[in-house]
């Protein structure tokens, strides 16, 4: 991107355009993943979607007070979180039900407990949830981190960057279990510090090549892809290095086209309320769609809940 650190971010309250025609790309990647289970199209977008997120969070970051950034983080994020998560549990006791069939979580109070824990623990619907507590908690990390060094190009962060990349491809050796999506905390740090730091580096023509290569790479699954939820990261550096070529494209596509991709700015500001509910659109109306009107269904169903929360207080308050 052409553009520095400085002005990566919104001033004056305002809003970047692009910045929602990213996030926008992100997620229809992310819901396209999710809707077709395997082959190529999945394999395509599981080689970058999730890292993309971790990026441009990195990319919009600079150093904030600690305590107060911590403390903003909880009480913005848990609170959707959870009201999502309620909402969600409900509505499958209420669906499945009515199905004839059995809710995911049926034996209470013991069922209350893998709620709690989420992560590796939530299926089915429920099994984005892993995302949000993930990225909360590495912000919180990685804001930590920038208080001391506020320059992510200072050669200090290597000595912080390599033991959580060498932690990242080894933790799911030991463990698949990930409480609240905790084990994905150490590669969403090197990414949180990957686009921190390409936002402080002027783009250049010779750039695009390498990273083309790289990208096509991981979109074509000549490189495993990846799985960020279970820690699966594929080759070790070739396809994070592909999803980070991806995703640094798919920013420079969205400054270029954001003056008109105003539907796909609109999806992206919307991003947050569709992660949580796309899943579950697609666990309960799979067996009765095709794909493209099922990949139409889990876009429009939530981005309608997301107008519909945002134009009611009381509604805003719980969810956004």
């Amino acid at each position: 991107m052409e553009n520095r650190g400085h002005e990566a971010r919104p001033t004056g309250g305002g809003r970047l355009e692009w910045i929602d025609v990213a996030r926008g790309i992100g997620i229809i990647a992310v819901v396209v993943g999710h809707v077709w289970t395997r082959g190529g199209l999945r394999d395509a977008m599981y080689s970058f979607h999730m890292p993309l997120f971790f990026l441009l969070s990195g990319l919009l970051s600079h150093p904030q007070p600690v305590a107060r950034f911590t403390l903003r983080q909880l009480g913005s994020q848990t609170r959707p979180y959870a009201a999502f998560l309620l909402l969600l549990v409900v509505a499958d006791q209420i669906i499945e039900t009515m199905k004839g069939g059995r809710p995911i979580f049926h034996d209470w109070p013991r069922d209350a407990l893998p709620i709690l824990l989420g992560g590796s623990w939530l299926r089915g619907p429920f099994t984005i949830f892993w995302f949000v507590p993930c990225l909360m908690m590495a912000r919180i990390l990685f804001n930590m981190a920038l208080a001391w060094w506020s320059d992510p190009l200072d050669r200090r962060w290597a000595w912080l960057m390599l033991p959580c990349l060498l932690a990242a491809y080894e933790a799911a050796r030991f463990t698949s279990l990930s409480p609240l999506g905790l084990l994905t905390v150490p590669m969403a740090l090197v990414l949180l510090w990957v686009g921190a730091a390409w936002q402080r580096v002027s783009w250049r023509s010779w750039m695009l090549a390498p990273l083309a290569l790289s990208s096509l790479a991981g979109l074509s699954a000549l490189l495993p892809t990846l799985n960020m939820k279970a820690a699966d990261y594929g080759w070790p550096l070739l396809s994070l290095g592909s999803a980070i070529a991806t995703s640094v494209l798919l920013f420079r596509l969205s400054v270029r086209i954001a003056p008109f991709g105003g539907w796909i700015a609109a999806i992206g500001r919307a991003s947050l309320v569709i992660m949580y509910l796309h899943v579950a659109v697609i666990h309960y109306l799979s067996p009765y769609l095709g794909k493209p009107w099922l990949l139409m269904q889990a876009l429009i169903l939530p981005l309608a809940a997301y107008y519909l929360i945002r134009n009611v207080p009381a509604l805003r308050r719980i969810f956004l």
